[in-house]
C-alpha cells in the first residue's frame, strides 16, 4: 500500500490537481459496517458523448502531440529501442500504426528500414507527411491517412509493427485492438510487434486529505449542503503520480478480445492503515531486442504523461497489518463505443476492525 507523500502546495510533492481522464462512477449493491452510504447510488453525467465523438479531431492538435513528444520516457525508449537494434529493422517493411507527427516512422528509417508505412487517421497525417518531407524521408516513408481498419497498404505484408497504443489505464481509447487487427492481417509469420508485453498493476493509497480536499468539501460549503456535487467528484478518477497485482498481456499473441477480462487480486498491508483508493499503472517492454527494454508508469518510476489512474473507494477501509483487501476487477469495452472502458470493481475485507464488501461501476470516458 502506497501513501501519498507531500501537501498540494509542497515543491516536490505528487499533486492530484491534475485530471486528465473522466470516469463516471456507479455504486453497486453493497454491505459494511464501516459506512453509512448503505443505498445504490446512481450518478448521471451532463451528456451522453462518448469519446468516439472526439477521439480522432483530438489528435488533430499539437498540444496533445507535444505532451507526448516531450515525454522523454517514452519517446527516448522507443528511440533507444530502435537505433540500439538495428539489426532488427536494417532492410524490414515496417507498420507505424497511429503514427501521429511520424516520429516513430522517422526513427524506423533512420535505423535502416527498408520502408515504413506510417498510418494515421487525425488531421495530423497531413502535418507527417510534410515532416517527413522536409526531414528527406519520403522515399523510405509513405503516410497513410486513414483508419487501419479500412485503409489497404501498398504490400501485402510487413516484417513489424511499432504502435505506442497505451492509453491511460492502459486500455483506454482500446486502440490495442487496432494493432491487433493490423498484426492479423499484416505482419508475416514470426514478425515483430513494438512492444510485445505490456502488464498493469493495481495497488492500494492511503489519501484522506486529498478526498477531504477534493471529495468531502461539497457536503459542507459555507454552511450550504452541495453533495450532489460530490457525486460528480466521484465520476472524474485522478491520473496522477503514486504489494501490487499483475496482470500482463503479451502482445504478439493475444487476442481481440482479451482486451476485456476479469482479474482477481490480493491486497496485504504492510502496517496498519486505511485505504481510500486503489491505483493502477503499467509497464511495457520490448522483449525481442538484444537486451530487454522496457519503461514503467509506476509510482517508483520517472513520471510520465500517463501518471497513474486512481479508483475512489465509497468506503474508508481500516486495515491491519496482514491483512487483505481481496476482489476482482472487470474490463470490458463499453458497448456504444468501444474505445471507452468500463471497469466493474468488487473488494471486501473483513479484518479486526472492518468488514466490508462492496461493487463498485467506473466509466472511463
Amino acid at each position: 500500500m502506497v501513501r501519498r507523500k507531500g501537501n498540494k502546495g509542497d515543491k516536490g510533492s505528487s499533486s492530484l490537481d491534475a485530471q486528465v481522464t473522466r470516469m463516471s462512477f456507479e455504486d453497486g449493491d453493497s454491505k459494511t459496517e464501516t459506512s453509512s452510504h448503505e443505498e445504490s447510488m446512481d450518478v448521471f453525467t451532463g451528456s451522453d458523448q462518448t469519446s468516439a465523438d472526439y477521439y480522432f479531431d483530438s489528435y488533430s492538435h499539437f498540444g496533445i502531440h507535444e505532451e507526448m513528444l516531450k515525454d522523454t520516457v517514452r519517446t527516448k525508449t522507443y528511440q533507444n529501442v530502435i537505433y540500439q537494434n538495428s539489426f532488427l529493422f536494417k532492410d524490414k517493411v515496417v507498420l507505424d500504426v497511429g503514427a501521429g507527427t511520424g516520429i516513430l516512422s522517422l526513427f524506423c528509417a533512420k535505423g535502416g528500414a527498408k520502408h515504413v508505412y506510417a498510418v494515421e487517421c487525425s488531421h495530423m497525417a497531413d502535418m507527417a507527411q510534410e515532416i517527413v518531407k522536409t526531414n528527406g524521408y519520403s522515399d523510405v516513408i509513405t503516410v497513410l491517412k486513414g483508419k487501419i481498419e479500412e485503409i489497404e497498404l501498398p504490400v501485402q505484408n510487413v516484417d513489424i509493427i511499432i504502435s505506442e497504443w497505451m492509453g491511460y489505464f492502459l486500455l483506454f481509447e482500446n486502440m490495442l485492438n487496432t494493432v491487433l487487427y493490423a498484426r492479423d492481417k499484416w505482419l508475416i509469420p514470426g514478425g515483430i510487434v513494438l512492444p510485445d508485453k505490456a502488464s498493469l498493476y493495481l495497488t492500494a493509497i492511503e489519501d484522506a486529505d486529498y478526498k477531504a480536499e477534493k471529495i468531502d468539501f461539497w457536503e459542507n460549503v459555507y454552511g450550504f449542503d452541495m453533495t450532489c456535487i460530490k457525486n460528480q467528484a466521484m465520476l472524474e478518477p485522478l491520473v496522477d503520480t503514486v504489494d501490487r497485482n499483475q496482470i500482463t498481456m503479451d502482445i504478439s499473441k493475444m487476442k481481440p478480445g482479451d482486451a476485456s477480462f476479469t482479474a482477481s487480486f490480493k491486497l496485504v498491508a504492510e502496517r496498519n492503515d486505511y485505504i481510500h483508493a486503489l491505483v493502477a499503472y503499467f509497464d511495457v517492454a520490448f522483449t525481442n531486442c538484444h537486451k530487454v527494454t522496457g519503461f514503467s508508469t509506476g509510482p517508483k518510476s520517472r513520471a510520465t504523461h500517463w501518471k497513474q489512474t486512481v479508483l475512489y473507494l465509497e468506503d474508508v477501509v481500516t486495515i491491519c497489518e496482514g491483512e487483505a483487501l481481496v476482489g476482482s476487477m472487470t474490463i470490458a469495452q463499453n458497448s456504444k463505443n468501444p474505445r471507452d472502458v468500463d471497469i466493474t470493481l468488487e473488494y471486501s475485507i473483513s479484518g479486526k476492525r472492518c468488514q466490508a464488501h462492496r461493487k463498485q461501476f467506473y466509466k472511463m470516458r
